[in-house]
């Protein structure tokens, strides 16, 4: 199985320089321009534009503090960082981007069902956060870990790996499912569960979403001395990546079928109770076990800290929940969409 060269255990993670440039300012004093126009003109197709802007920056935080080990964010100065590489600027740039590309589309393609409009949002969103991926790594602001280039063919358009156009819109179709599960919400929209559950339609939603969103993050954790024909790509095994689709299958409907008259903040908190309680402990046996191994980028970035019972770093523990809120927003949200014909 591949894994990382030894050499790439000495090279530290998230040593990036925060010093900002010329260009890096220019950089974020145009994003702070496009955010407040775009703000502006989408009040006009949007009521409560701030709670929407709001939803959008929360679900691009998780994505990006949950992945922060694998790319490094520089030169933006000390102001526009919130957690280590973090930073409140990218999260900015990157939500107006998406609402405004959402917004636009439902309003001009309302006509449309939700489910063709979601991949017109994909359609559009891609190229672009494609080319703004460029513009950040030739300005100095997007460099990329060890594991990740380790990973990649090696085929670089500009400095960005080709593989972005993977990233991009996986990363794009758990924020936006996160955003639309959150607008049933706000917006009190029914939604009329059906009486017979398609379970083979359900697991195959949940496979999806487990299965690229571990392609995604793979460079970050390896998955070790687990049988050879248990492997499907790379270090991704179906033991590991078929036990969090039951967890999650399990949490959703356990919580749909005893919970349904709860609304939707409250089943959502349910599962990801249920989800990370039955997680934290197989997490940490995989982790004890040399199951789960975490890369030098990722390993870097923990404090040291352990949780009590599980044994797991602090760090991973709080991973836990943001990959379930991710992944569970996008699986119920299709789920849906689907069974309401949305």
């Amino acid at each position: 199985m591949p894994f990382l060269p030894e050499s790439f255990n000495n090279l530290a993670a998230c040593n990036c320089d925060k010093t900002p440039t010329l260009l890096t300012l220019g950089f974020q004093i145009l994003v702070i321009i496009a955010a407040l126009f775009s703000f502006a003109v989408l009040r006009r197709y949007q009521k409560r534009i701030l709670v929407h802007f709001l939803i959008i920056a929360l679900g691009i935080g998780v994505f990006e503090i949950f992945t922060a080990p694998m790319w490094n964010s520089s030169h933006l100065g000390w102001w526009a960082y919130i957690y280590k590489d973090v930073s409140w600027i990218l999260n900015l740039a990157w939500t107006t981007a998406i609402l405004s590309t959402v917004v636009l589309v439902d309003h001009f393609c309302k006509r449309l069902p939700s489910r063709w409009r979601f991949f017109i949002y994909l359609i559009i969103l891609t190229p672009a956060v494609f080319l703004a991926e460029i513009v950040l790594v030739n300005i100095g602001i997007r460099t990329y870990s060890p594991e990740v280039l380790h990973t990649v063919i090696g085929l670089m358009v500009f400095g960005v790996p080709i593989e972005a156009l993977y990233y991009v819109p996986v990363f794009m179709s758990l924020v936006i499912a996160f955003y639309k599960y959150w607008t049933f919400y706000l917006e009190k929209r029914p939604i009329v569960p059906i009486k017979k559950t398609p379970w083979v339609r359900n697991l195959t939603i949940a496979l999806i979403g487990v299965f690229f969103f571990e392609m995604m993050i793979e460079p970050m954790v390896v998955n070790v001395n687990l049988p050879s024909w248990s492997y499907i790509y790379r270090d991704i095994s179906i033991l590991i990546s078929g036990a969090w689709i039951i967890i999650i299958w399990l949490a959703v409907n356990l919580v749909e079928r005893f919970f349904l008259h709860f609304d939707l903040k409250w089943r959502f908190a349910l599962y990801l109770l249920i989800g990370s309680l039955i997680t934290y402990p197989l997490e940490s046996w995989l982790m004890i076990h040399g199951y789960r191994v975490y890369g030098p980028s990722a390993t870097a970035n923990f404090s040291g800290f352990i949780t009590p019972v599980t044994h797991i770093p602090i760090e991973v523990a709080f991973a836990v929940p943001m990959y379930l809120a991710l992944v569970i927003a996008f699986i119920r949200y299709w789920e849906i969409v689907l069974d309401n014909k949305l």
